[in-house]
């Protein structure tokens, strides 16, 4: 028997640990090749760690709650033989020079191994070790629709895949199982007890933060403690915006099948101040300050539970209203079903969130790091307004509402921020009502 090394995979960019949240597994108990072993969270998402072998569980190193890197061991799993993971067996070629060409083929993919580290999806080991067995190339496994959980793909799934390819498949070695040299305890140590603060008058309610609410507190406090925090606020006029949406979002959902809200229209000028005033999408690490390339906004979405988490449009400068619309609700959708990727929440470089939701009319957000921006969208409210004509001036009933935003004056100078703000109010208060969607 051979004891396979179960490791927390990487999960996406920037995600280098991840708290362990439940053993769907105890030890003694049968496991199968791409079955979820356990589940874990990261900073704002759930998912599962599934195994790239069967065997049986022999070991558990962490207790739930226990945070682990990524790349390290979390458990054992004994196996058969020395063999970890089979390679699909594929029938002897009819002829000579489709022996040669296969051989050709696997010469070329041990030549160039794959590389799935720039991929945005999360596959597992045994996902990956198939791929690169039969030559799958990175584009054609992100193009596989998973069954599995949040979409993942499956061992099945790349079988499939593979089964229905025509061209001949590539071959490689076979994935040995790595032995562990040094024996571990199987019993991790008890933690430590947390002291519990007690009720005085014995009429309090004492309630632990979960999980979520702990990481909240916590980069919260560190962001405050690391960005000079400063604020410029301005009042748009967004009164054209809503005439606008009022006329063309019942036919836009029609046309779509999606909901037009005003978030989407925000956050179409955001995009475009940012292209403006690249100095605002950038990121801060240590003393060095990080240029983006691209625009990818974060949205600041509250939860059923009263958390809150930041999903991210990917590339929102390239998307058109349509697209934007679509992002935005399926991300919102997503969050609140709980279904969000590891990767929907890495990689944003400028964060907004809409305080209106709940009637405040503006607001102190604060920064989510490493970015150095974040605006907060206020209440659409109609007020009076004086309202300039050549033929003079008058008081008149318009929609208005105020953009807050919170840069940081470490590298985020009151010109910069106050311009960028600007920019993105004189976008919405220039927006065409005859514009198509």
């Amino acid at each position: 028997m051979a004891k396979f090394e179960l490791k927390l995979p990487k999960m996406g960019e920037s995600v280098a640990e991840a708290t362990i949240t439940n053993w769907l597994k105890k030890v003694g108990d049968p496991i199968e090749a791409d079955e979820a072993v356990l589940e874990i969270a990261t900073d704002k998402v759930d998912s599962e760690v599934p195994s790239e072998v069967s065997g049986v569980l022999s070991e558990i190193l962490f207790n739930v709650d226990d945070v682990v890197k990524v790349g390290q061991t979390i458990a054992y799993i004994e196996v058969s033989g020395g063999v970890v993971v089979e390679a699909p067996k594929e029938e002897a070629p009819a002829s000579v020079a489709e022996i040669e060409k296969t051989v050709e083929t696997a010469q070329q993919a041990v030549a160039t191994p794959q590389d799935f580290s720039g991929s945005d999806k999360f596959f597992s080991p045994l996902v990956k070790n198939i791929a690169k067995e039969e030559g799958v190339s990175v584009a054609e496994l992100e193009s596989i629709q998973g069954s599995g959980k949040d979409g993942r793909v499956t061992k099945d799934d790349i079988l499939g895949y593979v089964a229905n390819r025509k061209e001949p498949k590539a071959a490689s070695q076979q994935a040995q199982a790595p032995v562990s040299a040094t024996p571990v305890a199987s019993t991790p140590a008890p933690k430590a007890a947390t002291a519990v603060p007690v009720s005085v008058n014995g009429g309090d309610e004492i309630v632990e933060m979960d999980r979520m609410r702990k990481l909240i507190s916590g980069y919260m406090v560190a962001s405050v403690q690391t960005s000079a925090h400063v604020q410029s606020f301005i009042e748009v006029d967004v009164t054209n915006i809503v005439k606008w949406r009022d006329k063309v979002k019942n036919a836009f959902e029609k046309r779509e099948g999606e909901k037009l809200t005003f978030t989407p229209i925000f956050m179409e000028a955001v995009a475009k101040a940012l292209k403006d005033f690249p100095g605002m999408n950038i990121s801060v690490d240590g003393e060095f300050i990080i240029k983006r390339k691209n625009i990818n906004l974060g949205m600041a979405a509250a939860l059923p539970n009263g958390n809150l988490i930041v999903p991210v449009i990917k590339n929102a400068d390239q998307l058109n209203l349509v697209g934007m619309a679509k992002a935005v609700n399926d991300l919102g959708n997503r969050a609140k079903a709980g279904k969000l990727k590891p990767d929907d929440t890495q990689g944003g470089t400028y964060t907004v969130t809409n305080v209106g939701t709940f009637g405040s009319v503006f607001g102190t957000p604060i920064i989510n790091q490493p970015q150095v921006g974040i605006l907060a969208l206020g209440a659409i409210r109609k007020v009076p307004a004086v309202i300039e004509t050549p033929e003079g001036d008058f008081i008149g009933i318009r929609q208005k509402m105020f953009l807050s935003h919170s840069y940081d004056h470490r590298v985020v100078d009151g010109a910069l921020g106050g311009s960028f703000v600007k920019r993105v109010a004189d976008y919405l208060e220039a927006f065409d009502v005859n514009r198509d969607y």
